[in-house]
């Protein structure tokens, strides 16, 4: 086995037990999907966001919504394809009625996931998407207005760049091009 097979193998046996939702962190009663990190596990830049819409738990897949669709477009205006970073969130199951997760849901998917998928990964640069995702990762309260396109040392090595969710720039355009710096910075320290 290379290296470069490796991550790959690794993430796959982290999801495995959990896609058929036969042990669902959350607990759920209803049919669902678990929503695994989607990528390249040798990339490094990692985003991760809250937790799977309606898009997302239908397929499978992370950001393939509208808020996605953004992502997807504004990433490529940067020279970026999704293929070549990885993208996940804080909780892999849509929370009943979309709800946000509850700060307990978000604690017991990091420690069950996201902290093993940074750990298989080993990026340079983490990029949170939206205050929810930066609470998980961080377990404390943020204000993303005061936050975001700062530089936080996360896990000794990792630089943490939170931004806004692209929900948030959907709903106010007006700070699209604070979100667009906030992605540019992340991808340009990832790539130094």
């Amino acid at each position: 086995m290379t290296p470069r097979t490796s991550k790959a193998l690794l993430l796959q046996k982290l999801y495995e037990p959990y896609k058929k939702c036969s042990a669902c962190p959350l607990g759920l009663k209803v049919q669902h999907n678990f929503v695994c990190g989607n990528g390249n596990p040798h990339t490094k830049l990692i985003l991760i966001g809250e937790a799977p819409g309606q898009h997302e738990d239908e397929q499978g897949l992370p950001f393939v919504g509208k808020s996605g669709m953004l992502l997807t477009k504004t990433l490529e205006c940067l020279g970026i394809d999704r293929k070549d970073i990885f993208i996940t969130n804080i909780v892999k199951c849509r929370p009943p009625n979309n709800r946000k997760p509850t700060s307990e849901e978000s604690k017991k998917y990091k420690h069950l996931f996201l902290l093993k998928e940074i750990e298989i990964i080993k990026p340079k640069v983490i990029c949170t998407l939206g205050a929810t995702a930066l609470e998980g990762l961080l377990e404390n309260p943020v204000k993303m207005g005061e936050m975001h396109g700062k530089q936080v040392l996360f896990d000794k090595n990792i630089i943490l760049i939170p931004t806004y969710h692209p929900a948030y720039i959907l709903r106010d355009p007006r700070k699209f091009n604070e979100w667009f710096a906030d992605l540019q910075k992340a991808w340009n320290l990832s790539q130094e």
